[in-house]
């Protein structure tokens, strides 16, 4: 969980407001629950707490050089 200054947790990053209502940023690891985010890498989606990973899929093209 992301912490401020003084150490404490600042829980309110993962989530945003719409239309009166608290929607998540970050998705929840589907093995600890409720409340364990995960961390958003660049390739891939990962836990930090039991060590889950998902790989995200890209559509890659590979160019054809001669």
């Amino acid at each position: 969980m992301a912490k401020d200054s003084k150490g404490q947790t600042s829980i309110y990053k993962y989530y945003k407001l719409e239309n009166n209502k608290a929607e998540k940023i970050k998705r929840e690891c589907p093995r600890c629950g409720k409340g364990i985010f995960m961390a958003d890498h660049k390739d891939r989606f990962s836990c930090g707490k039991c060590s889950y990973t998902e790989f995200k899929k890209e559509n890659i093209k590979k160019s054809k050089s001669k």
